[in-house]
């Protein structure tokens, strides 16, 4: 679930893109060489009724990138989910730094700013996030380590455990990611997307994004 053009082009016509006319974007391709991808609009059912239709049915692994602002019922669904055993990953950027030509307004174009759509669950799970601005982008950019892995940031936020007998979250990446145990699933945060929208600081085989996805995904709880 994602604002971000991961998987088709911003310009590109959809019909063009069904044909095979244009090149899915290299997000795309890194992501479908170790996952299959199910993209999603919306987390909740339409109604309690309508479990045939939840989009979370059946699906062990979430990940979240610098998404459009969640409805009341998908903060709900994400939480429970997630305490029945699901595993998330979510990105919250608080300033994107990757160029978009495309107008403020215009439906397509990305999130430029998580501040206004951090989901509330997030209290739920005893986390506040902390952003100071930095007077330039590159003294926003920085470099931390993910379990032996550099990941390069920019212009990111960091977490702070507010309610420790929320969930049982442990910070790391000088307090940009957060791993919380919540219920029978686990949740990770980091307050940055950058990894997703410039082709450099994914890696040369995209072994920072994969270390990322590893972290969140393949680890024992």
């Amino acid at each position: 679930m994602t604002s971000l053009p991961l998987l088709w082009p911003l310009d590109a016509d959809i019909a063009d893109f069904a044909s095979g006319a244009v090149n899915a974007p290299w997000q795309a391709g890194a992501l479908s060489s170790c996952y299959a991808i199910l993209p999603l609009d919306t987390l909740s059912a339409p109604d309690e009724s309508a479990a045939a239709t939840d989009p979370l049915e059946g699906l062990d692994r979430l990940a979240i990138i610098q998404p459009r602002a969640l409805t009341p019922s998908d903060n709900v669904a994400l939480d429970e989910w997630v305490r029945e055993g699901g595993e998330a990953l979510i990105l919250v950027d608080p300033l994107l730094t990757g160029h978009y030509d495309l107008a403020l307004g215009d439906p397509r174009r990305p999130m430029d700013t998580s501040l206004v759509a951090i989901p509330p669950v997030v209290a739920r799970w005893g986390l506040e996030v902390i952003f100071d601005e930095p007077s330039t982008i590159e003294e926003g950019t920085s470099t931390v380590d993910l379990g032996g892995t550099p990941l390069t940031i920019e212009v990111a936020s960091q977490w702070s455990s507010v309610d420790p007998d929320a969930a049982q979250c442990e910070l790391s990446a000088d307090d940009h990611i957060a791993r919380c145990k919540v219920g029978e699933g686990r949740v990770t945060l980091l307050g940055d997307a950058a990894l997703f929208e410039h082709r450099e600081l994914a890696g040369e085989n995209f072994e920072a994004m994969t270390a990322l996805f590893g972290y969140a995904f393949d680890r024992t709880p």
